[in-house]
């Protein structure tokens, strides 16, 4: 059975299982994907502190491969605000879709997931959230060891990493001109965006995929994975950063595939 409150990142390490910690390169056998006519329409969403433009060459190879992609630019200001962007987009296609998150982005999927043209989910190194819950509630009383993201304090009510620190938590595979540029260009998160809660879990309802990053330094790869299980996940994973959808993008785009082309 799977648990319904979920309120801290110290009690996600706690339901982990020694399967869990095991999991290899690749797709869980639990949930295998049949080759099935893919779904066309891929949505993307961004997480915090960047925006869209860092999904560029998932773009480019998922578009060369024939698949219609959209990316959300969300204001990042409230998850209400963000989850009607992403369902904006979402409607705005003409069949069924993917709907891609990464990091606060997989909050947005989460809850805008449950729109009746969204038919898979997939988390790229993204909070997976149950009802009642927000990333607040998620990062609160982190277990000892795990790495803390150098997020500064709120400045009329937004949040913003710390520059200096930023290539090292959220981009360390990066090249470092483009790790610093991503410092420098930071989108103020909002602090009501970071306390939104899901009112019902898509993953409930609708199959899910789940990259893993076990280099992350802003979502520890054990949250991520136990986040993984509770969904009931296919799960990859790959030695990226929390940036993996840079620095890693065949990675990212052929997990998207598999979702596409998967047989529900």
């Amino acid at each position: 059975m799977r648990p319904n409150h979920f309120p801290s990142l110290r009690t996600l390490f706690g339901v982990l299982t020694v399967s869990s910690l095991a999991f290899s390169v690749g797709v869980i056998e639990s949930s295998p994907a049949a080759a099935a006519e893919p779904i066309r329409n891929v949505v993307l969403v961004h997480g915090g502190f960047v925006d869209g433009g860092g999904w560029e060459q998932v773009y480019k190879l998922l578009k060369a491969k024939g698949y219609n992609v959209s990316i959300v630019q969300n204001p990042t200001t409230t998850l209400a605000a963000d989850v009607a962007a992403t369902k904006a987009v979402v409607d705005a296609q003409n069949g069924p879709v993917v709907l891609v998150g990464h990091s606060y982005g997989g909050v947005v999927i989460t809850e805008a997931g449950n729109d009746p043209k969204v038919s898979r989910l997939v988390y790229i190194a993204a909070f997976a959230p149950d009802k009642g819950e927000s990333v607040q509630k998620l990062i609160a009383n982190p277990p000892p060891g795990a790495p803390v993201p150098p997020i500064l304090p709120p400045v009329n009510g937004f949040l913003m990493l710390d520059k200096a620190k930023f290539a090292e938590a959220f981009a360390a595979d990066v090249k470092p001109e483009r790790a610093s540029f991503l410092a420098n260009a930071q989108v103020p998160w909002g602090v009501e965006a970071l306390a939104g809660e899901v009112t019902e879990p898509a993953w409930r309802e609708k199959p899910s995929w789940y990259l893993v990053t076990t280099h992350d330094h802003m979502i520890p790869p054990d949250a991520q994975r136990a986040m993984a299980k509770r969904a009931d996940a296919t799960v990859v994973e790959a030695p990226g950063s929390h940036a993996v959808y840079e620095s890693r993008p065949a990675d990212v785009a052929a997990l998207i595939e598999k979702a596409a082309s998967a047989k529900e």
